[in-house]
């Protein structure tokens, strides 16, 4: 990020907070610190198989670690499946892949009833949903019947078959991509779906010198490695707990508000001509989604506290589908990371 907010004031202020109440920020960065050590291996491993790309790995950490679901959007061949499936191979997770069709149905992702003649019952046939990693590629391709289970799943961490509900595995990712470009066909995301994703992340195409790196890499005569286990799945739940463990101070806390609040109410910021191109501003999801993402993100950076740098470094991928933009903003192809950047650059960080 940008050197115009810098982060001393902010650790001075968790330094003085240690005498009032808070957590000891030293032995909590030191534990912080020795607990995501894998963060580095698991970036590594990855490195193998995907070149470039690296917020979109951190992106797939943070929903990993704040135990949320995120949404990928980029144009086909940009490494969006090999990502994913190189994240479960690190973790040893179970993997599947669900490749949404119109003609797709409820059943064909959660599961159904099965009878058996021999034992004249119906018994549950698990759909691939029942796996730790599920990627569900071009999501916005499948009717709405589809997506609403999908919701349950995503939320609840169960689905229901049979009027009996199933818990699914832990840890539990919902990795979802769309194709920004070939409309024809799709059906778009109902907001309530969009909101439960945590993080949407926009990925851009690779640099020349990545490009060649990733030509390179496909064509070597072995072909692609493959990632090795480096975290067990129950460092990930241990890492989640601690997640939630990581201090956030009062300032931050108001500042991920003034954020969402700014979005509610622009002219409170000063952006008034803001007000006709947003048609509803982020929900208290966001805000929530702003805290855990924030300290996922100050995890990886294999700290014990969370900096308003944090906040703003995953502030984008946490509101950008969390606003809506009206018909006047369309006309003027004005969208909502257009906003969400002129709002960032004038709430006061603290």
């Amino acid at each position: 990020m940008d050197s115009l907010h810098p982060l001393e004031p902010t650790m001075a202020t968790v330094v003085e907070n240690q005498t009032s109440g808070a957590p000891d920020i030293q032995a909590l960065n030191a534990r912080i610190a020795e607990k995501s050590r894998f963060v580095d291996a698991v970036r590594t491993e990855m490195g193998r198989t995907i070149v470039g790309q690296a917020d979109m790995v951190d992106r797939l950490l943070i929903g990993l670690l704040a135990n949320g679901h995120v949404l990928l959007e980029g144009v086909p061949g940009l490494a969006k499946t090999l990502a994913i499936k190189s994240l479960s191979n690190t973790v040893a997770g179970d993997f599947s892949r669900v490749q949404f069709t119109p003609d797709l149905l409820p059943a064909d992702v959660v599961g159904t009833l099965v009878y058996n003649q021999q034992s004249q019952q119906f018994t549950v046939k698990k759909g691939p949903i029942f796996a730790n990693f599920v990627l569900a590629d071009e999501i916005n391709r499948a009717p709405a019947k589809v997506q609403s289970a999908l919701l349950e799943a995503m939320q609840e961490r169960q689905v229901t078959i049979g009027g009996e509900s199933h818990s699914l595995p832990q840890p539990f990712l919902v990795l979802a991509t769309q194709n920004p470009v070939e409309q024809e066909g799709t059906y778009p995301l109902p907001e309530a779906q969009v909101d439960r994703f945590l993080l949407k992340v926009v990925i851009g195409y690779p640099t020349k010198e990545e490009e060649r790196a990733i030509v390179r890499v496909n064509l070597q005569q072995e072909g692609l490695p493959k990632p090795q286990q480096v975290v067990t799945q129950q460092d990930i739940l241990e890492a989640r707990d601690l997640v939630r463990s990581i201090y956030m101070d009062e300032k931050v806390e108001r500042y991920i508000v003034d954020l969402v609040f700014a979005t509610r109410n622009p002219e409170d910021c000063g952006l008034g001509h803001l007000k006709n191109l947003i048609s509803f501003g982020a929900s208290p999801r966001a805000s929530i989604g702003l805290g855990i993402a924030s300290k996922a993100h100050a995890f990886l950076k294999h700290r014990g506290f969370v900096t308003p740098e944090d906040v703003r470094a995953v502030a984008m991928d946490v509101m950008r589908h969390r606003i809506g933009t009206t018909f006047e903003a369309e006309a003027e192809n004005i969208t909502s990371a257009q906003i969400l950047t002129e709002l960032m650059d004038h709430v006061e960080v603290p």
